[in-house]
Formats: structure tokens, sequence, C-alpha cells
């Protein structure tokens, strides 16, 4: 198992030894239960890392033990409360308000995907809070680092390896 640890009040993804910079949500951070969706925020606690969702055509290798799939146009990602299926992977046109996955910016071109408010999802608690691909000082309550850090990471995870948000 592999632990990753963000200090949320440093702004710093420590993987083993290596520290290097991430963002966090723009509402900052807090505990996981006072997190809703829309916030903001991003959610302290201890969050299993899933799996990997990748663009095929951005040049990442895929990760050598994490499970993980390409990234397809059409992939989604529910943040209705309303919808049965909050919090969890649809596919678009979907009838209910749902994040689109594939995007030109590059922020979702490697996605881990994190275990949080996912067992089972309690509608309006947060969802689509991933580690992914950093660009500029803040995100909508994930975690994002660069691209390099993506790329040692995807080398590096394995099953039951854990983000720890402090």
């Amino acid at each position: 198992m592999i632990e990753l640890v963000v200090d949320s009040s440093a702004r710093t993804l420590q993987i083993g030894n290596a520290v290097v910079a991430c963002a966090i949500g723009r509402g900052g951070a807090r505990d996981a239960a006072d997190k809703r969706e829309g916030d903001g925020a991003t959610p302290l606690g201890r969050w299993p890392i899933r799996a990997a969702l990748l663009r095929p055509d951005r040049g990442l290798v895929p990760p050598a033990h994490l499970p993980w799939r390409w990234l397809r146009r059409e992939d989604g990602w529910s943040d209705d409360p309303r919808d049965p299926a909050y919090n969890r992977p649809v596919r678009h046109p979907h009838g209910y308000s749902a994040e689109r996955l594939w995007r030109e910016d590059g922020l979702y071109d490697a996605i881990l995907l994190l275990g949080h408010n996912d067992d089972p999802p309690v509608a309006g608690m947060g969802s689509a809070i991933f580690l992914h691909l950093r660009e500029g000082d803040s995100t909508e309550g994930c975690v994002a680092v660069p691209r390099e850090t993506m790329s040692a990471l995807l080398a590096l995870l394995v099953p039951g390896s854990i983000l720890t948000i402090r």
C-alpha cells in the first residue's frame, strides 16, 4: 500500500520523502461530515484510490498496477443530488447535471478516483472528488498535481493505496 498525504494548510502532497505543491478546493478544506455539493471544499479524511481514468490522446502511460480505463468523449460524473446515479459515472447526454470528464483544458487527462462519499453515496455530501492534473491555485474540491507528479503516481500506485487529506 502507498499512502499519499496532503497538507491542506501548506497545499503540499507528500509521496514518501518527496513533497510537491498541490492545489485544493477554492473553499479550503473541511471535515468530510461538513462537505456539501458545490461548496468548493476539499474533504479531510483518508480516501482509498479506487482507479484511474486516462485520456487516450494525451500521452500518459496507464498505471502499472492500479485498475484503469480510457476516458471516452461521452463520460461524465453525476453531481446532481436528485440523480439516482449521484456521485457515480454516467454517460452524456444525461438527464441530470453531470460533469463532463472529457475536457480540452487538460485537467482531466488523468483522474484518480477517490473513495469519498461512494460507499454508498449520500446525496448532497459531495461528488467528483478526484486527484487530477493541476492548472491554477485551486479546484472545485479536488486535489490537483502537476503532470510530472501524476505520471510518477501512475507508475507507483497499487490497489489499496490511500490519499490522506489533513
